[in-house]
């Protein structure tokens, strides 16, 4: 049965920090019990064709260059004409850590005099196109505890140039350029990771791709959040329910729920948003689709037997968005489904309506 946290640490294709300075107030950190089952992912996983689809990737793959600098602790005198930005970028910290370890709040204006506090620390210096779990990789770290570390906030995109304060024990892989693609057997995927940090790095001035209605192939660049939430949820097809939520054997709990359906039976968007994520590279759950309902929230079909969507298009509550199937590790056609707020699983039966 898919359905539970599977680790990845290998895609460069991340969801944006807005603006870059961070908020303080970072949601908590996902717990992670132990998984139903571990999948590793397949070194191929960038070439395979979609369920139904075209052959084309979900994502470019960015190498990850290991840049990252040991800062010491410190303090530092503001004076007349400091930015807290090149402050940052003076000390290697970078502005995001500073504001977090000063309490500065925006908009971040500095009083000659003033003394900050240096965080230390081992800071990566973040390339175009790179992304929070590719950077994850490079390092051998955990990409959820970098998201609590760094207090990033939805939806996740990081900025050309940003410091992410990487967690006591990261260590780069390998000097230089990291080809996370080439080392893409030795990792997991958990689709946490995917939600949260698989959108390319953008630049400073540049903005996130809107979503569309019919995108002509996958959108390769950082994706907006939706405009709204509409607030409810509909179920994404009927059927008898296989699993539930949550602990379903010693030391085993699902993220979601599995409800029965024929193979080909039509699955549909629980609510409006955009497609975060439409293929089949993800082996224990076959086809999955992903999908950003704005607000923190987040929906997840797995098992599909056809994807019909692609990474960055624009959905509405019904709309078909595939084919129910066998995919990944079950053997019957059903379909795992799954709903996130600010990155925590909830039981999808209480978000539902009653039938």
């Amino acid at each position: 049965m898919g359905g539970v946290n599977h680790r990845i640490w290998l895609l460069s294709g991340a969801f944006l920090l807005a603006g870059c300075i961070p908020a303080t107030n970072a949601p908590a950190p996902a717990s992670r019990p132990a998984p139903v089952e571990e999948e590793v992912v397949r070194g191929d996983i960038f070439g395979g064709d979609v369920v139904g689809g075209d052959a084309r990737p979900t994502w470019t793959l960015k190498p990850v260059t290991t840049n990252a600098v040991r800062v010491t602790a410190s303090a530092y005198t503001v004076r007349p004409g400091d930015t807290l930005r090149a402050v940052g970028e003076m000390s290697g910290a970078g502005s995001e850590a500073l504001a977090i370890e000063n309490d500065l709040t925006p908009p971040y204006t500095l009083r000659p005099g003033q003394q900050l506090r240096i965080p230390a620390g081992l800071y990566h210096r973040v390339a175009s196109g790179e992304t929070g779990i590719g950077i994850a990789a490079a390092y051998g770290a955990d990409w959820g505890e970098i998201i609590t570390v760094n207090a990033l906030n939805e939806p996740y995109i990081l900025r050309v140039g940003q410091r992410l304060r990487l967690p006591s024990d990261a260590r780069p892989v390998q000097a230089g350029p990291v080809d996370v693609g080439a080392r893409a057997a030795a990792f997991r995927l958990d689709i946490d990771d995917i939600a949260t940090g698989s959108q390319p790095a953008l630049a400073a001035s540049g903005k996130p791709t809107a979503g569309t209605t019919a995108p002509r192939k996958p959108v390769t660049t950082a994706i907006a959040d939706p405009a709204y939430f509409t607030g409810r949820f509909e179920w994404p097809l009927n059927g008898p329910i296989l699993a539930r939520f949550g602990r379903i054997a010693p030391g085993k709990v699902s993220d979601g729920i599995n409800i029965a359906a024929a193979e080909g039976t039509p699955i549909r968007a629980t609510a409006n948003g955009i497609v975060a994520y439409a293929g089949d590279q993800i082996g224990v759950y076959g086809g999955l689709i992903l999908i950003n309902h704005g607000s923190g929230w987040v929906s997840a079909y797995g098992h599909a037997g056809r994807i019909d969507v692609k990474r960055g298009q624009s959905v509405r509550m019904g709309d078909l968005i595939g084919r129910a199937g066998a995919t990944g590790q079950v053997q019957t056609s059903q379909l795992h489904f799954q709903l996130r707020k600010n990155r925590i699983p909830v039981d999808p039966m209480k978000q539902l309506p009653p039938r």
